[in-house]
């Protein structure tokens, strides 16, 4: 399929899949003319790609990690290991970590609301 194919299909910008393969996280073939040509898979490809970059995820972590996924359903596929739990373990960490501090600031910004809104006595 073409580019703007895939960009139709997954609802990501045709600069974005552009950006994906200059990453390298995905391939794309090239006809004669230059075009670019994804294979069929491609679809889940770019949907895995970007559950990653939401999870917050960087392309360099992403690349290192979708070799050892599955792009149909986000398992691990054959040649995943130890590494893929080692890496997903660090991310959901450092996620988790950022869930605690913006409760926090959720905490400060509702105490702050609360000041505000009472009534002066």
């Amino acid at each position: 399929m073409r580019i703007g194919e895939l960009a139709r299909r997954t609802g990501v910008s045709e600069r974005s899949l552009r950006y994906y393969e200059k990453q390298g996280l995905m391939d794309a073939e090239r006809t004669p003319g230059g075009h670019r040509e994804y294979a069929g898979g491609a679809v889940d490809r770019v949907i895995r790609i970007q559950e990653l970059f939401a999870a917050g995820l960087c392309s360099e972590k992403i690349a290192e990690l979708l070799p050892c996924m599955r792009d149909s359903d986000g398992g691990p596929s054959r040649i995943a290991g130890g590494r893929l739990v080692a890496d997903l373990t660090v991310e959901r960490d450092r996620i988790n970590r950022m869930i605690a501090d913006l409760i926090r600031s959720r905490e400060v910004l509702d105490e702050v609301i609360d000041a505000a809104s009472a009534p002066a006595e």
